[in-house]
């Protein structure tokens, strides 16, 4: 089980894709000016467009650190940016999230959509179950991820997780605000994840 003292670096999950509204991008460069100013590194996907290449320009912009990590077989197609501090290169995506998290003291999720659910969704549930316990956030522009919230609190109501493990998400939609409570983050205390029989 690990666990960070500090932000040196942190993972941001985000979409090849710009979105439908300029505030995604914008806010995204928000993020990256923001990480940059607080002296913290950026490990992220590797590519040069959409929401991933909007974060890692304002970071290089401002002159902070960009670690880029792609899988060889979408290098050509995610368009692997070039002016980046580190671009390692491995061979599938499970390298990509492993090495990501290796790398990384905490995590970020920008609006996105299926690959950015997959890389939020795995790095929560490695928290859930003790493999780390580092900080999930997610920037909530113009409320992307509300939806999200009321299913997390949905899955507490049905059963299928428990009340702590909703704590296991910090939401705002403020890149400032955002790493302010990352870098105060006390993970909750968590039990078994299963419930035992006489809870059922």
């Amino acid at each position: 089980m690990s666990t960070a003292p500090s932000l040196r670096r942190v993972a941001v999950f985000s979409g090849s894709r710009p979105g439908a509204r300029p505030s995604y991008a914008e806010d995204a460069a928000r993020l990256g000016r923001t990480l940059a100013t607080r002296g913290i590194g950026l490990v992220y996907g590797g590519a040069s467009v959409g929401l991933m290449g909007a974060v890692a320009n304002a970071v290089i912009a401002a002159g902070g650190e960009t670690v880029g990590v792609i899988p060889r077989g979408l290098a050509a197609k995610e368009i692997a940016h070039e002016g980046l501090t580190e671009l390692r290169v491995v061979e599938t995506m499970h390298e990509r999230k492993a090495m990501m998290a290796e790398l990384s003291d905490g995590f970020i999720a920008l609006p996105g959509g299926f690959g950015t659910f997959d890389e939020l969704f795995e790095i929560v549930t490695w928290a859930q179950i003790g493999i780390h316990r580092k900080p999930v956030a997610l920037l909530d522009t113009e409320g992307y991820f509300q939806p999200l919230r009321a299913l997390v609190r949905r899955a507490v109501e049905e059963g299928f997780a428990l009340p702590e493990h909703a704590d296991l998400f910090l939401f705002d939609g403020d890149p400032d605000r955002l790493l302010a409570s990352m870098s105060t983050y006390a993970p909750p205390a968590l039990g078994p994840k299963w419930m035992t029989v006489r809870e059922v």
